[in-house]
């Protein structure tokens, strides 16, 4: 698909992939000019199969629009003070300019405090507290990848954020707060909402943005949806399909959510694909600073 905003029965499908596709381009094109080195340094503990094929992949994507990828790897049984003395001494390397933790980490390791370590200037996931918090004063930051990506597939649709009211459902650290504060700065009226919100089904049916980040699978149906809204899916799950194969699905019926929505983005190939060029585009970011 070259047009990331498809015409589909009913709503607009945003595809994450195409717009994926031409940041990741922009990157490349952006490193060549720059004539300068772009690495990415990740820190991988254990043996976790599915950790080790992200790591491989995100290699791979890296090569492609010129980045250097360095995998420092730690073994199964490596403690806190391990990891947490593998992140410090990175952190002290002039030639390390944007650093990242693969998980899970081993049983018991606390991963949040392991990432507060990571020096904000190289916290390319933008998972740091500093940097999390930097993005409510609109400071310049490594912003979080999926809260990132999530608005910029918002904005993809064309919609003037001003004065839209907008229902995030969900408010982890690092993906359903960021994305309110994103949306807040672009002066749209947000409502942070969580499992205690009363009605929630009726508040997001006034709204005109609808942003999952529940981690419940298929919870947003569609009569929570306001016709012609937009409906950012970032939920990824894990279920029994008829057949009793896994399949994964997000945090939005898609197929009752998509005859009532103006835009919707898809699982997978949606959020997924522009979080990874999010954090390509954080790396170039750091290095490029």
């Amino acid at each position: 698909m070259n047009d990331p905003l498809h015409t589909a029965p009913g709503a607009r499908i945003i595809d994450g992939k195409a717009l994926s596709d031409a940041v990741r381009g922009s990157l490349r094109a952006r490193i060549a000019a720059s004539g300068r080195r772009v690495r990415l340094d990740a820190i991988l503990v254990g043996d976790d199969r599915a950790a080790g094929i992200y790591a491989m992949n995100q290699a791979k994507t890296c090569e492609e629009v010129g980045i250097e990828y360095v995998l420092h790897r730690l073994p199964a049984g490596a403690t806190y003070d391990d990891i947490a003395g593998r992140v410090l001494l990175l952190n002290s390397e002039d030639g390390v300019r944007a650093l990242m933790l693969h998980l899970p980490l081993p049983a018991g390791i606390d991963a949040e405090r392991i990432q507060s370590l990571i020096s904000p200037e190289k916290d390319v996931e933008g998972v740091n507290p500093a940097n999390i918090g930097n993005v409510v004063y609109g400071r310049r930051s490594l912003v979080p990848c999926t809260a990132l990506a999530s608005l910029e597939m918002i904005e993809s649709t064309g919609i003037e954020l001003r004065g839209k009211r907008c229902a995030v459902i969900g408010a982890s650290n690092i993906v359903g707060k960021p994305i309110a504060v994103l949306l807040m700065r672009e002066e749209a009226t947000v409502h942070s909402t969580n499992k205690f919100t009363p009605a929630l089904p009726e508040l997001a049916r006034e709204c005109d943005v609808i942003v999952a980040a529940c981690g419940v699978p298929r919870l947003v149906k569609r009569d929570w949806v306001k016709p012609g809204a937009v409906v950012i899916d970032v939920g990824i799950n894990r279920i029994d399909g008829p057949d009793g194969k896994k399949i994964t699905v997000g945090d939005v019926d898609f197929e009752s959510v998509r005859s009532v929505a103006g835009w919707i983005s898809p699982v997978p190939g949606g959020v997924g694909p522009m979080t990874v060029a999010m954090l390509l585009r954080n790396v170039v970011e750091a290095a490029l600073r």
